[in-house]
């Protein structure tokens, strides 16, 4: 077991940690896959009949791409179109006898068309119930040919959400840190790709470690930690127009920036007067709010869903334990106390939820906390498991971790029945990020 005093350094070091992660490999890096580990017992089983446009080659599997989707969420299992006895298109083609026969208890069936006056494509498609030989809806979606994954994401969050009940993220997107080794020297990368790991897109590249991307409230800007001046600085991004400005660049540590729910204000870790601190960034008139005085180390802030309230992790106690600050009054109030270390909270969409690193027999591990039953649930059996984020809709969460010697992503539902890993093609990738419902 570690002692209490190097419980505390480690909330300063484990904000180093991914760097020294990412630092063990010197491997290329591209885009994240998809390998499903763990599904549910009894996954519901659903086809997808393909999806085509007459007479025309596209970019993308939109069917491909909604089976994908679904068979990732580990609720479905998809039936192999090597399987399909036909390939309707539309609910007056389907034959439910033979979708029966293959034990689909869901059908989805579609086509795609192109518009010659400006080259849009509309995709229709429908959900049928086998069992019951009816159509459950017919939806339309509309974009480009750039667009195909985009379209056939909707409809996955469309299917998923008639069948679970619970909102689709499959829309989301993903921020996360990788680097590679080139010639003796590190050259890091934040990247944002869909919630997939498909379309990559590059962000930031330096040859200074990034570290912290935090998505805002609307979904179009980054903030996060750079050191590409020689020292710790946060910065906020814009996604379409890369435009960037320097939010906070004070000695000593700054770090963990997290969006208020409203998206007017920044919360943030500095050590500009000697310890680390809570502070509020107003990110209309830049005034800078102090909230904690102690002098413990105060980190890793994560706002609550009410914008009244801060979550964050503190050695006030004697070991590391995660506190609730309300902003107006400044009282704080302890909310762990199972276990000698839970750090880095992350609450789910319900608001009480609460996601964390655990410590259990000297490993770290991802656990939950219902916040009204105090029930704590280990969800991850691996090791040296780091930054949670969960889903917007609240049924999973990535983390990072170590898959051998290489930092791999890794998903599972919060109630830990589902599983699955987001490995780089080579390479390692830390610190995700899971972006809100996209506007």
């Amino acid at each position: 077991m570690l002692s209490k005093r190097a419980s505390s350094l480690h909330l300063v070091r484990k904000t180093f940690f991914c760097i020294t992660m990412i630092m063990c490999s010197a491997h290329a890096w591209g885009e994240l896959v998809i390998k499903v580990s763990k599904g549910n017992d009894k996954p519901t089983i659903i086809s997808v009949a393909p999806m085509l446009l007459s007479g025309t080659v596209l970019s993308e599997d939109v069917s491909a791409v909604i089976e994908s989707d679904l068979n990732r969420s580990g609720l479905f299992k998809a039936v192999s179109r090597a399987n399909m006895l036909s390939f309707p298109s539309s609910p007056e083609d389907v034959y439910f006898r033979d979708w029966r026969l293959l034990g689909s208890e869901y059908l989805v069936v579609g086509a795609l068309n192109q518009d010659r006056l400006d080259n849009t494509i509309e995709l229709r498609f429908s959900l049928l119930d086998v069992n019951a030989q009816k159509v459950i809806f017919k939806h339309v979606v509309r974009g480009t040919e750039v667009q195909l994954r985009d379209l056939a994401h909707l409809a996955s969050d469309k299917v998923y959400e008639q069948i679970t009940g619970i909102r689709g993220a499959f829309s989301t997107r993903l921020a996360y840190v990788t680097a590679e080794q080139k010639n003796g020297s590190f050259v890091y990368k934040l990247n944002v790709s869909d919630s997939d790991g498909a379309r990559e897109q590059l962000m930031l590249k330096s040859s200074e470690p990034i570290m912290s991307p935090a998505w805002s409230p609307a979904g179009d800007e980054l903030a996060y930690v750079s050191f590409e001046s020689g020292r710790p600085a946060i910065y906020r991004q814009q996604l379409v127009t890369a435009a960037r400005q320097k939010l906070t660049n004070f000695s000593g540590l700054n770090g963990a920036p997290s969006w208020s729910p409203d998206g007017s204000k920044l919360a943030l870790v500095l050590s500009k007067d000697g310890n680390p601190e809570i502070y509020v960034l107003d990110l209309l008139s830049n005034k800078l709010s102090r909230l904690t005085r102690h002098f413990a180390i105060d980190t890793e802030p994560t706002w609550m869903p009410d914008g009244e309230s801060i979550l964050f992790t503190s050695d006030r106690g004697g070991s590391p334990q995660i506190y609730k600050l309300t902003v107006a009054s400044g009282a704080v109030q302890r909310i762990t106390f199972q276990g000698n270390y839970n750090a880095r909270p992350s609450l789910a969409p319900d608001g009480r939820t609460l996601v964390m690193v655990h410590r259990e027999k000297g490993v770290f591990h991802i656990a939950t906390l219902d916040l009204k039953t105090g029930r704590m649930l280990q969800l991850t059996k691996t090791q040296l498991d780091e930054s949670p984020t969960v889903a917007p809709n609240g049924a999973m969460l990535i983390y990072a971790t170590k898959q051998g010697d290489k930092g791999v992503l890794s998903a599972v539902s919060l109630d830990a029945g589902v599983r699955y890993l987001l490995p780089a093609k080579s390479g390692d990738v830390r610190e995700p990020a899971w972006s809100p419902f996209l506007r």
